[in-house]
């Protein structure tokens, strides 16, 4: 789901009207809800959740989200008042919140006067108007019931999807500096952290647009495929009676958007060529690839407005002339997973809720392991290497994996990840969790998406180890998820029934099937176990830092020098104090110098090598060759100090790769 966190959630965004039963009877309930007392709501010890409980839902002193908080079921609420909650309808719950929206004050008491609906065949109608105006409502899907049918929730009536620049996709270089590099050019302070910085180093983006096979429904997919100059790949080839099905099929092309109906309908006119249509595959075997692929444009080159307003937003925001550098560092990491149930051949992977948070050594523990479920992107579920990375690195994966944790310990970076797929094996969510996450995580505060706050605050849970028939099963290695209480909190940011949206069903994956959940942890184990193994034997676990090496063993053996990964020991080695006082981070820090220092002698040799050339005398002039020598040499010298090192600290430094010490 990496790819679908950048896209943008509007696509999938269906806009409808807003019913109602009888309006004055569905109004009668209303005013119930305005003028309740909800002064008594709370458990004896939560009663500071509401600085002001008795602010009615008119009240201009209660937003909108206050209200959507007030009618969400809560585990601090009395239990009588959630089963007042519960004995809501939806629909009543979505006219509270749409009267509640365009509310004003003028309208006092008499707000009834200012809701209608048509008369149609002398009877009142259903459609809702205000200001005799019809109202439309937006709605999102979160995935599938166990017949496949949508589940629709309705958002909120201000919801407006966030603005998303994909600066990156599959290949990006970044790098990790202390705050004192970048001081007066981010956005957020991050304290002693540093901070990573990341660059595209692509033109074009691999896509694969699953939702693409719906008609419609993936607008900017559509919009890209239609254009010239594509390059396609596992698309069905379309001409003559093929393309003639599909454009006349009027229900189904209909639904097309603007740009890919325009495409098909020239294409079907002028009867000459091939053409693509975005919700055909290529038939493989009779059957529609699971696997079509295009190059995308990136829209921050194809679309630089939108990129300029962002930037000059942000210069606005930060203060900054237009001289002076901005950079925009990474300020949350949010980690996609694969999930499958159960299927012939292949074991469940479908143990984690919505999002999860795992600390370091568990987190690591994944990331060496990189476990993923069945995808159209792979031949099958298993081990796709360190970090994903298997395929594509011809380094040892434990250069990757050092790297890696240095960078997480320096930063600070919370281990967050998000479930594509399934969630258990009764819910299929396919990608929309992916693209719902960004638009949660983008109205959290810094403070707000800090781990230690949400665990504070319960909205986060630790799965701790539990027996089941006689033996230990090690839940503890899926770190924390998301509680009732995040989504009470959180998601009335978006929804108006969060509560409908991540269910107990969603929340705890265990509650569709102890069984099944049990063999999706011991799947993840063993995985785990069988990964490190081979770090074992082939002796590639020589090149581990010495947190990574803990780990192995543990995966491998359940514990490292008779500690297993709970213990002080083993998670102190993973904290920024440890890691700066380390000498293997020391010995990074001189390769790292040592190397800019052979680096800079090269250039130097190669400078006077050129210079001693004879008949060079009008280029070494022109190119001023003697200046770049000179600025070499400082460089040199300045790299060799021995005070360099310090200025290093807070960097990666560099791996050995095996070839040094």
């Amino acid at each position: 789901g990496k790819s679908e966190i950048s896209k943008s959630i509007d696509d999938t965004v269906i806009y409808g009207p807003l019913f109602v039963d009888d309006l004055q009877t569905d109004l009668d309930r209303v005013e119930e809800i305005y003028l309740h007392d909800y002064r008594d709501r709370y458990k004896p010890g939560f009663e500071h959740e509401d600085k002001d409980p008795k602010r009615r839902p008119i009240s201009p002193r209660r937003s909108l989200g206050s209200v959507i908080k007030l009618l969400t079921p809560s585990p601090s609420y009395k239990d009588e008042y959630n089963e007042w909650l519960a004995d809501i309808p939806p629909r009543i719950l979505a006219l509270v919140f749409i009267i509640k929206r365009f509310y004003r004050d003028y309208w006092g008491e008499n707000w009834r006067d200012y809701i209608s609906v048509d008369e149609i065949d002398g009877a009142a109608g259903h459609e809702v108007k205000i200001y005799d105006r019809r109202i439309i409502a937006s709605y999102l899907r979160m995935g599938f019931d166990e017949v496949g049918k949508w589940r629709i929730f309705k958002v909120r009536q201000d919801f407006i999807a966030t603005e998303k620049i994909q600066v990156e996709d599959d290949i990006t270089a970044s790098v990790v500096v202390p705050m004192r590099c970048i001081a007066g050019c981010q956005g957020s302070v991050r304290g002693e952290h540093s901070v990573k910085l990341v660059t595209n180093c692509e033109y074009r983006l691999f896509q694969r647009p699953d939702d693409a096979i719906i008609p419609g429904f993936d607008k900017q997919a559509e919009a890209d495929i239609a254009k010239p100059g594509n390059y396609l790949a596992n698309y069905e080839p379309l001409k003559g009676d093929k393309l003639a099905e599909v454009v006349e099929d009027v229900l189904t092309f209909n639904n097309f958007s603007a740009p890919m109906k325009k495409r098909l309908q020239q294409a079907y006119e002028d009867q000459s060529g091939y053409v693509v249509s975005s919700a055909h595959p290529r038939l493989i075997d009779g059957k529609p690839s699971k696997n079509p692929r295009y190059l995308q444009d990136r829209q921050d080159l194809t679309d630089p407005i939108r990129n300029y307003i962002a930037e000059m937003g942000a210069r606005f925001h930060r203060r900054l002339k237009l001289d002076q550098p901005m950079c925009h560092p990474v300020d949350a990491i949010l980690t996609g997973r694969r999930n499958n149930p159960p299927q012939p051949g292949m074991r469940p992977l479908a143990v984690y809720n919505p999002i999860h948070y795992q600390e370091l050594p568990e987190l690591f523990m994944d990331f060496i392991c990189s476990l993923t479920g069945k995808s159209p992107s792979t031949t099958g579920a298993g081990s796709e290497g360190a970090l994903t990375k298997g395929p594509f690195n011809a380094l040892r994966p434990t250069i990757d994996l050092n790297n890696a944790l240095v960078s997480y310990i320096l930063t600070g970076y919370a281990g967050y990840s998000s479930s594509a797929g399934h969630v258990g094996p009764d819910v299929r969510v396919d990608h929309d969790i992916s693209l719902l996450i960004p638009e949660i995580w983008s109205r959290l505060s810094d403070v707000q998406r800090s781990p230690e706050v949400m665990i504070d605050n319960g909205h986060l849970e630790q799965l701790e180890d539990f027996e089941h028939e006689g033996r230990i099963v090690l839940a503890s290695r899926l770190g924390y998820r998301i509680t009732d209480r995040f989504v009470h909190s959180f998601l009335g940011k978006i929804f108006d029934n969060p509560k409908a949206v991540f269910t107990e069903a969603i929340l705890k994956p265990e509650t569709q099937g102890i069984e099944v959940f049990i063999d999706g942890i011991d799947n993840i184990v063993e995985a785990q176990r069988n990964v490190a193994q081979q770090y074992l034997d082939d002796g590639s676990i020589e090149d581990a830092c010495p947190p990574i090496r803990a780990l192995l063993y543990i995966m491998a053996e359940g514990e490292y020098q008779n500690k297993k990964v709970q213990h002080p020991d083993i998670r102190a080695m993973f904290t920024r104090d440890y890691l700066l006082q380390s000498d293997w981070y020391q010995e990074r820090l001189k390769t790292r110098r040592n190397r800019e220092a052979n680096l800079w002698q090269r250039h130097i040799s190669y400078l006077e090598d050129f210079i001693d050339q004879p008949g060079y005398a009008d280029v070494i002039e022109e190119m001023k060759i003697t200046d770049r020598l000179a600025k070499a040499r400082e460089r040199l010298n300045y790299v060799q100090n021995a005070d360099y090192i310090l200025l290093l600290e807070g960097t990666l430094g560099a791996d050995s790769l095996g070839l040094e010490g």
